[in-house]
């Protein structure tokens, strides 16, 4: 059972104080705007918060947990399959202390979009919601449907004073330099609903930056009384010429205020404070310590933790060259323990059952391996697993064919994937929402949630 933590501020800070010496203005983007929810439909929820770890790129399901090792030499993994928990269950040899937790996941075999470059699969994959462009740069626009952190954020708000929604420790790049991806954002529904970064940095290669939780020590009394005057000012201007938009700012910034005071909010954060051993357990990576944090999170009441799991789309899971040494050698033995420790950290705390964690890339990769050791964009199947937040354990739902190429069995769409996540958190993927001209439109389109997968 959660335990909630103590909301009152630091000594010396109230919601006073930091409005008049300007703090708001240290905070990253999206902060003062991740507070603004309203209750929205419901059905009757499976978990209370969800661990979203995307593996950004697209992972082989060929050569992590849909191996064929009869294919021809020229599609057959260099990887062996060897058991699991789950008999019958077979995954990477790459992948030992996923394959002894297995009996506490359902793996689904069978997904698949018509996306083929990664900004359009990514908003698919994250959105349920087709993008419409077949291939090119894309980059987040205001216009965006809304991510599944967003609408957690609007329609079911935690209760305790922490953000709602963290994306960490990227928001991932279409390509070293290019723009953010677009699906992690709050689109339409507006910047109140981005998510608050946690990104990585500081001292250490496995620590994060949180700028939009220090004050800074250049905050002196001069420009606190400047900035203090400034806010009188804006304050003061008359309502002809206020905006909308900057009244709901307004009310925004005092309720981020509460949000930053609180103790909850400063004490999930710290990450120092984890033993050591435990810090280990996860992996001195960004990403295992992303994991970590993402525990950490939803433990006090954040409702969707996202660990984007590269810098830039071309990064780590994108190996259209090189595919197996990355995998053995990089990606797959940091995935295997964060991860691993992951469920197991959840289960020791009794989180797990309350808790949805969900694996899954914007894509698959091709059956027949390229030129370069690697495999090429397959957006045709794919593997997405599932664990806790009321889904089976030690179950498998759909099926591809004898290549791994395309379904064979229950196949399902992106949408029905994100339909399923909703569904273990207690929104109605037929849940109507409204666009910025006022037309409904529905949480997740032409999706249903895959009812198998729930115990």
């Amino acid at each position: 059972m959660r335990h909630p933590m103590n909301c009152r501020g630091p000594v010396g800070l109230n919601r006073r104080n930091m409005l008049q010496i300007g703090a708001i203005g240290a905070l990253n983007l999206s902060l003062p705007q991740l507070l603004a929810a309203n209750r929205g439909s419901r059905t009757e929820a499976t978990a209370d918060s969800c661990i979203l770890v995307f593996l950004n790129g697209g992972p082989s399901h060929l050569d992590m947990w849909d191996m064929k090792p009869n294919l021809p030499q020229e599609m057959r993994s260099e990887f062996k399959p060897i058991s699991t928990s789950v008999t019958g269950l077979q995954v990477c040899e790459h992948l030992p202390r996923l394959a002894r937790q297995m009996s506490r996941c359902t793996l689904v075999r069978s997904v698949h979009h018509h996306e083929v470059a990664h900004a359009p699969a990514v908003y698919t994959a994250l959105t349920g919601v087709p993008s419409g462009v077949k291939a090119g740069l894309l980059g987040a626009k205001p216009t965006d449907h809304p991510s599944v952190g967003s609408a957690l954020a609007r329609y079911r708000p935690p209760s305790a004073h922490v953000p709602p929604y963290v994306l960490l420790p990227y928001l991932t790049l279409e390509g070293a330099g290019g723009p953010p991806q677009p699906g992690y954002l709050g689109g339409w529904l507006g910047k109140s609903h981005d998510p608050f970064l946690v990104l990585k940095g500081g001292p250490q290669p496995d620590s994060f930056n949180m700028p939009a939780l220090s004050h800074g020590p250049d905050m002196t009394t001069a420009r606190a009384n400047s900035r203090n005057e400034l806010l009188s000012a804006v304050n003061g201007t008359s309502l002809a010429v206020r905006t909308a938009d900057s009244a709901d700012l307004e009310r925004l910034q005092g309720r981020a205020c509460d949000l930053l005071t609180s103790t909850a909010t400063r004490r999930a954060f710290r990450i120092e404070d984890e033993p050591t051993r435990v810090r280990d357990a996860y992996g001195r990576n960004i990403y295992g310590q992303s994991l970590l944090l993402s525990r950490r999170l939803v433990e006090a009441g954040t409702r969707l933790a996202c660990v984007s799991w590269a810098p830039d789309a071309n990064s780590t899971w994108d190996t259209h060259g090189g595919n197996f040494a990355k995998l053995k050698n990089v990606l797959l033995p940091q995935f295997d323990l964060g991860f691993s420790q992951l469920l197991t950290d959840l289960a020791d705390r009794g989180l797990l059952e309350r808790t949805l964690v969900v694996a899954m890339g914007e894509i698959g990769r091709t059956p027949k391996i390229n030129a370069g050791a690697g495999r090429d964009h397959w957006e045709f199947c794919y593997s997405v697993l599932y664990a806790g937040g009321g889904t089976k354990g030690g179950f498998v739902f759909g099926s591809s064919d004898k290549h791994g190429a395309y379904p064979s069995m229950n196949p399902v769409t992106a949408g029905d994937v994100i339909a399923t996540i909703y569904r273990a958190l207690g929104l109605s993927p037929d849940l109507e929402l409204r666009d910025r001209l006022d037309r409904p439109v529905p949480l997740v389109p032409n999706s249903t949630p895959i009812a198998e997968v729930f115990a």
